[in-house]
């Protein structure tokens, strides 16, 4: 009699063992009310981590959202989000408050950070100064991306680096915080400017 089991199939391969996405570490920074906690939530495949309170009589003259805004909190912390690129590559992101009192708070929170998604509103071009001079002096790469409020775009691409002083290496570029694949892209090219950054820092060793 053949034995039991002789010709029975053999069992499967192991399944590969596939590693974890690379985090990756994104601040999305600006100047008060330019649409950093929308950013942050248009893209976040997690319900986003805000730390939210609303505005009173006392932030008046501190904080101003601007007459066209309908902003009614501001954030007193930071604002936190995570989206996976692909089986690679997952971001995690970090809003930063936009008011000055709290920017003592900006040191901590680009720590390990790859880059930076600056964003720009065109009706208030004073407010964004300090966060451009900021990574400007951290040396962080970064991305100005101007915040199309409505759809609209207040100056050409051009006439904001120049009334930012942008050096020409910093790319300028227009998208909606509002939605998910305009942010997608803008993110994608705070990446490129991270990776060039890795690239060029590798090659001058």
């Amino acid at each position: 009699m053949p034995m039991a089991g002789r010709h029975a199939a053999p069992p499967p391969p192991p399944s590969p063992v596939t590693a974890p996405p690379l985090p990756v570490k994104i601040i999305v920074a600006g100047g008060f009310g330019v649409g950093k906690t929308t950013t942050v939530r248009a893209i976040s495949e997690i319900a986003p981590l805000t730390t939210e309170a609303e505005m009173t009589t006392a932030g008046i003259g501190v904080d101003e959202p601007g007459e066209a805004s309908g902003k009614t909190t501001t954030t007193i912390a930071m604002d936190f989000g995570c989206v996976t690129i692909d089986q690679s590559l997952k971001l995690y992101l970090f809003g930063t408050p936009g008011q000055s009192r709290f920017a003592f708070m900006w040191d901590d929170l680009i720590k390990g950070a790859l880059g930076a998604l600056v964003v720009v509103d065109t009706s208030r071009l004073d407010d964004c100064y300090p966060a451009v001079d900021y990574f400007e002096r951290a040396g962080l790469p970064f991305v100005v991306g101007i915040n199309t409020f409505h759809g609209q775009l207040g100056y050409n691409i051009d006439e904001v680096r120049w009334a930012l002083a942008v050096s020409d290496h910093v790319p300028v570029l227009a998208f909606d915080a509002r939605f998910r694949a305009s942010v997608r892209d803008a993110l994608l090219v705070v990446l490129d400017q991270a990776l060039d950054r890795a690239i060029t820092m590798k090659a001058a060793t």
